[in-house]
């Protein structure tokens, strides 16, 4: 599969994934701002989320923070996910350019917290939705994804999520980073 065709199928299923997710725009506004906060706040350690800036999962600004972090009640690239997370400069702006299919690159380490576990995924196809028993589906359980500068290579580190330790998800694609499981999967 040829690296422009696997962007374009990336692309094609963040569209799609974004246009549900403002479809269901209507059961996210069923919860209490305090309650999305909340669940917001619960994705990385309070040092972190006491003094972020919450923005609700169709990019409402639910709370101003001032420590440069960003948390979510979920995950917006995921319609009615309700995992949250909190992430850094780098990592906000990795899911502003995979929520609009564009092309990421960072000269940075990113950081993002995922303490309540994650949605299940393709470990190596960010465009699979149907699970099968390949062995690539995954459920994290809590955990940290870090984003490595464009320029490093990952070659060496393993991208088996069923084995111990860090992994590497995505990392045929643009979208790739290093998950760091600290708990048990769900």
């Amino acid at each position: 599969m040829s690296t422009l065709f696997s962007i374009r199928c990336i692309r094609a299923l963040l569209t799609l994934l974004v246009s549900f997710a403002f479809a269901n725009i209507a059961f996210a506004d069923d919860e209490s701002t305090a309650t999305k906060i909340a669940r917001a706040e619960s994705a990385a350690p309070a040092s972190i989320s006491a003094d972020a800036t919450i923005v609700d999962v169709d990019g409402t600004v639910l709370r101003e923070g001032s420590n440069g972090w960003t948390c979510l009640p979920g995950i917006p690239l995921i319609p009615g996910d309700d995992h949250p997370m909190c992430n850094d400069a780098a990592w906000t702006a990795w899911l502003a350019a995979a929520a609009a299919g564009e092309e990421f690159s960072t000269d940075t380490v990113g950081y993002s917290y995922m303490l309540q576990g994650d949605a299940m995924v393709h470990n190596h196809d960010p465009s699979a939705t149907q699970p099968d028993d390949s062995g690539h589906w995954v459920q994290e359980g809590p955990h940290l994804m870090l984003l490595m500068p464009t320029n490093v290579a990952l070659a060496g580190m393993s991208d088996n999520p069923n084995e111990p330790g860090p992994y590497v998800m995505w990392g045929g694609t643009a979208l790739r980073h290093i998950m760091v499981p600290v708990g048990p999967r769900e």
